[in-house]
């Protein structure tokens, strides 16, 4: 994310007709990926743009504290080594139920809860050598569920 910014701002470019800048121009492709810095992982043997991590917390704590699940998603960005670009989040009235994503520079964190049902839902996708991994400990810790699920889908197989 870093390098498309200075790719906006015309800094680090190579000289125009450069093989670089001929890639940045019309996208690499597949059989230029380990060249491309496009943030690609491999991730159980497979080559792709990064996992997403599906976590579903059942009868789970603190759902309703907006505090608490703003400090959780930075620990846990701090936890997956990424970078947080803005977090936001919606406090729902009357149940208290929260909305929000983090932001960030290898993709998002989102929450969606519902603590009257002592449930909530979480994406976790991350590209690049960030580790959306690290992220289950500290919501296990955080929100103290009595049952968590764990999905992986790989993003982008097709792509890489």
């Amino acid at each position: 994310m870093q390098r498309d910014a200075l790719l906006r701002s015309g800094k680090g470019l190579e000289t125009p007709g450069t093989t670089r800048d001929i890639k940045n121009s019309i996208g690499a492709h597949a059989a230029d990926a380990d060249v491309c810095d496009d943030h690609f992982v491999v991730r159980n043997g497979v080559r792709c743009a990064g996992a997403h991590l599906l976590v579903d917390l059942y009868r789970a704590d603190r759902l309703d504290d907006l505090e608490h699940i703003e400090a959780t998603l930075r620990a846990c960005v701090e936890a997956a080594g990424a970078t947080l670009l803005h977090i936001h989040l919606h406090h729902f009235e009357p149940n208290g139920g929260v909305s929000g994503i983090a932001v960030l520079a290898e993709s998002h964190i989102s929450i969606h809860s519902w603590p009257e049902r002592g449930y909530a839902a979480l994406d976790i996708f991350m590209c690049g050598t960030a580790n959306p991994d690290a992220c289950v400990p500290v919501l296990r810790q955080a929100f103290r569920p009595k049952k968590i699920a764990v999905s992986e889908y790989l993003r982008g197989q097709g792509a890489a």
